[in-house]
């Protein structure tokens, strides 16, 4: 069932009940008050009854007067359909009747609750008869319970054509609701429609395309619109850097594979060398292969950094222990590298205490470590390490005496590959900031460069302080 007409059948369902609930409330309110009404003409007509027959048993009235009332009566009880009147003395005896209704009698119950309560109905008949009873109180006669009853033939007519016309009219309003809920639904549904059309439109191979009903919109299929176009910004920028990761990935390990094989197929084209010329290509070989032993383990750590947190496993770990990991390490890479550190003053022991993964940070650690001390090694300079707590935020700052960077080259120092001019005589594959900076974003860190040309340049890694569970 599509959802236009899922809609169409629920607004539609919603419509129908509250219009027939609505005719149901008329046709009661209606017909409990012609009910009242003609409870209330009948009372009256009790009232007559008593009066004329009171009169017309006055001693004193002549037989004329009496016979008058009499044909009074009868002229009294043909205004009203199958109207008839009764009127019982305080024994309940029946004292006169007169009318054309049946000769139905009335229970005695029924009469001892008219001399208790003053008058009373008696519970309405089928076919719209009913008949009610008033206490008469006259000083010759004493108190005389007089009985009316009839057919209420208006209120059975004008109740038939009421439920006619309620009928008619709630057909009527259920036909031109279906089919105003099928044009307003699919009105409603006409921006989905438009917006499956250009998702149909968008592959692939070309993710630039972005739905339009996100334009000017902000009911909820514009904010619909407007995430979804921000996922196609994601993706698209996911896919152009998975592209251009490949691609000078392939160029960065071609370089290394074309020296190895290089070297292989000159070694093997002449047939005897002397034993340094075989050490020579072998040392040359081994170079290569390390060369691309190294970049093939950065771009695993830059593949593994950029999976999703959840699956990285975590635990407590502190940074001041690690970076003295670190030191060690670099000091073993670049023995005439001078590093110092620097901790701050800090009296508690767990301060520099994170949550993360220990091998990617100290992954991080080296990376920028390893940086500083390859580009002051061109100046014979001095490379500080400084962890302290700055606010809420735990940051190690890493400043080296290098050749720096331009404005320019900053813009682009966290892109695969990228080498600055300044720096390309330095051996290095333009990855470990690249690497740094994707593995404090998965630890919810960031991290910053600042440099001059000539001034070297200033690394700070910042991680959230939390509480270590």
């Amino acid at each position: 069932m599509s959802i236009r007409l899922r809609l169409a059948l629920q607004f539609g369902f919603i419509l129908a009940v509250t219009l027939l609930l609505f005719a149901l409330a008329i046709y009661v309110a209606t017909m409990q008050s012609r009910r009242s009404l003609f409870t209330q003409t009948l009372f009256k007509r009790t009232l007559v009854v008593g009066h004329a027959y009171a009169d017309g048993q006055d001693t004193g009235a002549t037989a004329d007067q009496q016979a008058s009332y009499r044909r009074y009566l009868r002229q009294l009880y043909r205004t009203l359909p199958d109207e008839e009147g009764r009127v019982y003395d305080a024994r309940n005896r029946l004292v006169f009747r007169e009318g054309q209704g049946s000769a139905k009698a009335v229970p005695l119950a029924w009469l001892e609750e008219v001399r208790r309560s003053g008058k009373a109905v008696l519970e309405t008949e089928t076919n719209y008869h009913e008949t009610v009873g008033l206490l008469y109180q006259d000083a010759r006669l004493g108190p005389l319970v007089v009985v009316a009853s009839s057919v209420d033939e208006d209120s059975r007519q004008q109740l038939a054509q009421l439920r006619e016309l309620l009928a008619i009219g709630l057909l009527a309003a259920l036909v031109v609701m279906a089919i105003g809920n099928w044009i307003f639904a699919g009105q409603a549904l006409s921006p989905l429609r438009r917006m499956v059309h250009e998702v149909d439109g968008i592959t692939a191979t070309d993710l630039s395309q972005r739905l339009t009903q996100a334009e000017g919109s902000n009911d909820e299929i514009g904010r619909l619109a407007q995430r979804f176009n921000r996922l196609l910004d994601r993706l698209e920028t996911s896919f152009v850097g998975q592209r251009t990761f490949v691609r000078d990935a392939s160029h960065e390990l071609r370089t290394p594979l074309t020296a190895l094989i290089g070297e292989l197929e000159v070694s093997l084209l002449q047939a005897e060398r002397p034993p340094t010329e075989y050490r020579r290509v072998l040392q040359s070989t081994l170079d290569s292969a390390r060369q691309l032993n190294n970049l093939t383990n950065g771009l695993l750590q830059i593949a593994r950094a950029s999976d999703d947190p959840s699956q990285v496993p975590m635990a407590p770990v502190r940074l001041d222990e690690l970076l003295l990991q670190a030191h060690e390490q670099i000091l073993r890479r670049h023995s005439t590298c001078r590093v110092d550190l620097d901790f701050g003053e800090v009296d508690d022991a767990t301060a520099f205490a994170v949550r993360g993964n220990e091998a990617l940070i100290l992954s991080a650690m080296l990376n920028v470590l390893d940086n500083a001390c390859k580009f002051s090694a061109c100046n014979n300079g001095t490379v500080t390490a400084t962890l302290a707590l700055v606010g809420p935020r735990i940051t190690l700052l890493v400043s080296d005496e290098g050749p720096g960077l331009s404005q320019e080259d900053l813009q682009h120092v966290f892109v695969p590959f990228f080498r600055a001019a300044s720096v390309r005589m330095v051996p290095g594959h333009g990855i470990g900031l690249p690497l740094t900076a994707r593995i404090m974003a998965l630890h919810g860190g960031t991290v910053r460069v600042e440099s001059e040309v000539g001034r070297g340049a200033q690394v700070r890694l910042e991680w959230p302080k939390k509480p270590v569970i």
